[in-house]
């Protein structure tokens, strides 16, 4: 069919309330604002989401896509015994990227995940309530240049657009991170402005030209999975709307969505 919906999250494991407690109550702009994106994606009905995620696997020279068959959640490592989830996973979509990046001489790694990070599973916690039988495709980016995460990601839209089921893509980071000193607090406030501005602008080539310097030092984990997410969404009409963006504990929080 097509792709059916687009977006970005932030993922700090603080939104799960086992975790966050009291301190969840700092957030609720963004737990209002996931539990909105969670209806418009209902409204959306996808057949498969992919999640691309800051904290999955990782290889320097090759982007990660997940060929196992389902995928599990817990929050063990942060104290929170008790939430957990399990998603059936898309297996013959990984093997069709892998197949397209060979082609398209894109480096591309299938490997089998089942435990799954915050990432991946703090989104989903909100988002896949009500859609039971939504199949879930980890992506993970890379080290290489930017050129090649907006490659990729325009290989990811020939698979979308090539197939018959209806997907939808969610890039999962947090945006800057101050540090305790506020040292890089000048950094921070560019990187979440320049970052907000190309999206809002479909500013597909100032994406590419962010200051290495300035994303190194905001601290942020959402750039290469944008970027990712800006090469699916290049040169198609999309409205950029803002769910919520806040900051709180140094962290910078934005929900958003790029209604196709």
């Amino acid at each position: 069919m097509s792709l059916v919906f687009a977006g970005i999250t932030p993922h700090s494991p603080l939104l799960i309330p086992d975790i966050g407690k009291e301190q969840i109550e700092k957030l609720q702009d963004t737990v209002t604002a996931l539990n909105s994106m969670e209806q418009d994606l209902y409204i959306a009905k996808p057949d498969i989401l992919f999640i691309l995620s800051a904290h999955g696997s990782f290889f320097e020279d090759a982007f990660t896509v997940n060929g196992g068959a389902s995928i599990q959640s817990n929050f063990e490592k942060f104290g929170d015994l008790s939430t957990r989830r399990e998603w059936t996973s898309a297996p013959n979509f990984a093997a069709q990227i892998s197949h397209e990046a060979r082609i398209h001489d894109i480096p591309v790694r299938v490997v089998n995940q089942t435990q799954v990070d915050h990432g991946v599973s703090v989104p989903l916690f909100y988002l896949t309530n009500h859609m039971p039988n939504t199949k879930i495709l980890t992506i993970g980016y890379s080290d290489l240049d930017a050129k090649t995460h907006l490659n990729f990601g325009a290989l990811l839209k020939e698979v979308i657009m090539s197939s018959d089921r209806r997907v939808a893509v969610i890039a999962s980071g947090d945006l800057s991170y101050v540090t305790e000193d506020k040292h890089n607090q000048d950094a921070a406030k560019i990187f979440d402005t320049s970052l907000i501005d190309v999206l809002q602008t479909h500013n597909t080539v100032g994406i590419t030209k962010l200051d290495h310097d300035v994303c190194n030092e905001s601290g942020e984990c959402i750039y290469l999975s944008a970027l990712i997410l800006m090469g699916i969404l290049q040169n198609m009409n999309y409205t950029f709307k803002q769910y919520a963006y806040e900051k709180h504990f140094g962290i910078s929080y934005l929900t958003a969505q790029c209604t196709i």
